[in-house]
């Protein structure tokens, strides 16, 4: 999967990611630089219509992926193609910027607070003149608010005056604008409230039906992803570990990070609770500017042996559309 050679592009997929690396210059004293490894060679494929969800914890490089991905940073190496194209500069680039939308984590500080909600939503259509007059401008702002879950009368207001689940609303119905075939949705949850969370995944799951779109759903809690993804790749330390439909994943995970993950989500049924086994990884999670040797998750694998301080394991499939990087499965 990392293979970047010759790359013919599959037209069941919406988007392929091939050896996507993404390096930060980091100052480290005098004259001296350090890159820092955010993301280092990952490959993914997603479906149209498909929702692939990606999981870590905090660090590990997930929001640079989505943030690369849609070129709002330059990639140090790989490919990115979408539709069938490759995303480079000129029309290809004008396109996929109308295409490829971002649903952001925050949704306090992702609104303009100078702006009226009406005009946060129209800023895509402004910008790729989507609509011919101010009348169906007008009308383009009030199906996207309702379409979201808001009334037309909020178009006029400012985004102080609504909560954060409303505030998320309007961040999604921005991303809807252009008319996108293709989402990142960077934990467009996790500032909200447990009730709200529910609210706005279900709405996120109907607009997906409604309008056939894709996702990358960007998050760190494995329940939510589990309810909303088709497929769930694991992170760590900007490479990926994992990749596997999302039951799959659940009943039968295979690398060690992944197992740990699982272990710490809550269960609802004290009984189950108390039996359930939490796996506590030992240390913390390593630094990306000096990386370890090897397998980058071995400084805190109980699996760990000599070849792991050696060999950076590959990334292959060990069964049907399960891909797990890991010497000693």
């Amino acid at each position: 999967m990392s293979e970047t050679k010759a790359f013919q592009p599959d037209p069941q997929y919406l988007v392929q990611v091939r050896g996507l690396k993404e390096y930060f210059p980091i100052s480290t004293g005098f004259t001296q630089t350090t890159m820092l490894k955010a993301v280092d060679d990952v490959s993914f494929d997603i479906k149209k219509g498909e929702t692939l969800g990606l999981v870590g914890e905090s660090g590990c490089g997930k929001t640079t992926v989505g943030r690369t991905m849609l070129h709002l940073y330059k990639p140090t190496a790989g490919e990115i193609w979408f539709g069938g194209k490759k995303i480079e500069k000129g029309p290809v680039m004008t396109e996929f910027r109308k295409k490829a939308q971002l649903v952001f984590q925050d949704p306090y500080s992702s609104l303009n607070p100078r702006m009226t909600v009406g005009d946060i939503i129209a800023e895509p259509i402004d910008v790729h003149k989507l609509c011919a007059n101010k009348k169906e401008r007008s009308e383009r702002i009030q199906a996207l608010l309702t379409m979201v879950g808001l009334s037309s009368e909020h178009a006029t207001r400012y985004a102080h005056e609504f909560s954060g689940g409303q505030r998320q609303r309007i961040g999604i119905a921005r991303a809807l604008a252009s008319n996108p075939a293709f989402i990142v949705c960077d934990e467009p949850v996790s500032a909200l409230d447990v009730s709200i969370q529910a609210q706005v995944l279900n709405m996120l799951e109907d607009l997906q039906k409604q309008l056939g779109l894709t996702y990358l759903f960007i998050a760190h809690d494995l329940s939510v992803v589990k309810h909303i993804s088709d497929r769930i790749a694991v992170m760590y330390l900007g490479r990926m570990v994992e990749l596997a439909s999302s039951n799959e994943l659940h009943h039968n995970p295979l690398h060690p990070y992944t197992i740990s993950l699982l272990s710490a989500i809550p269960a609802p049924d004290p009984d189950k609770a108390k039996q359930q086994k939490r796996i506590v990884l030992k240390g913390d999670i390593p630094s990306p500017l000096h990386a370890p040797s090897g397998c980058p998750f071995r400084t805190r694998c109980s699996r760990c042996t000599a070849i792991c301080a050696q060999v950076n394991p590959e990334f292959l499939e060990v069964s049907p559309k399960h891909f797990v990087a890991c010497h000693n499965l």
